[in-house]
C-alpha cells in the first residue's frame, strides 16, 4: 500500500469522504505506470497568475480619478480572464480526480482521465475511468462503478485502503480489457 498512516476522513463531512477517496485513487493509479498530466492544471495556474496580475495592477497603479480608464479595462480584463477560467474548468475538468499520460510501456494505449462524484447527502461514490482522447483508435469505452462508501470505512473513519485499491485495480483492469472501439 502507498502509506502508513491511516487515512481518516470524517464521515458526517462528504467533503473529507471524497478528498480521501479521490487521494487514493490517484495514489492507485499512478501505482499502475500511469503518470500523471498536469498540463491542464499548469494552464489554470497561468490564468489565475493573469487575473491576480491584473488585480494588483488596479489596485496599485495610480490613484483613481488619474487611472479612471485603466480601471474600467482591468475590470472588463479581469472578468474576461474569471470567465475563461471558468469555461477551462467547466468544459475541460468537470469531475475529474486525475488526468494522466499513456503508461511508459505502452505504444496503443492513451492516458486516463480519472473522475468521481459524491452527491451531498448520499453515500454513493462513483468512480469513473475514461480515456484522456476518446476520439484515439485506441481509446477504450469509459467504465464506472457506483458503491457506498461505508463498504471502505470503518465506523472511527478511517479509510480500509485494502478494500478500496482491491476496487480501483479491479475498474482499471476492466478498462484494460475492454474491446477497442470499432471491432
Amino acid at each position: 500500500m502507498a502509506s502508513k498512516a491511516p487515512k481518516k476522513a470524517n464521515l458526517l463531512d462528504h467533503h473529507s469522504i471524497k478528498h480521501i477517496l479521490d487521494e487514493s485513487v490517484s495514489e492507485v493509479v499512478t501505482s499502475r505506470g500511469f503518470v500523471e498530466d498536469v498540463r491542464l492544471s499548469n494552464v489554470r495556474l497561468f490564468i489565475g497568475t493573469i487575473i491576480i496580475v491584473i488585480a494588483l495592477f488596479a489596485q496599485f497603479y495610480k490613484k483613481f480619478p488619474e487611472n479612471r480608464d485603466l480601471l474600467i479595462a482591468c475590470i472588463v480584463l479581469y472578468i474576461a480572464f474569471n470567465g475563461l477560467l471558468q469555461l477551462v474548468t467547466y468544459t475541460k475538468e468537470r469531475n475529474a480526480v486525475l488526468f494522466t499520460y499513456p503508461p511508459v510501456a505502452s505504444f496503443t494505449s492513451t492516458g486516463l482521465v480519472v473522475s468521481s462524484k459524491l452527491p451531498r447527502f448520499s453515500d454513493a461514490y462513483t468512480l469513473t475511468i475514461a480515456s484522456a482522447d476518446p476520439k484515439s483508435i485506441s481509446a477504450n469505452e469509459p467504465v464506472n462503478f457506483t458503491k457506498s462508501v461505508a463498504r471502505w470505512f470503518t465506523k472511527d473513519g478511517v479509510l480500509v485502503e485494502g478494500l478500496f485499491w482491491k476496487d480501483v485495480e479491479a475498474l482499471i483492469d476492466q478498462y484494460m480489457k475492454e474491446p477497442k472501439k470499432g471491432t
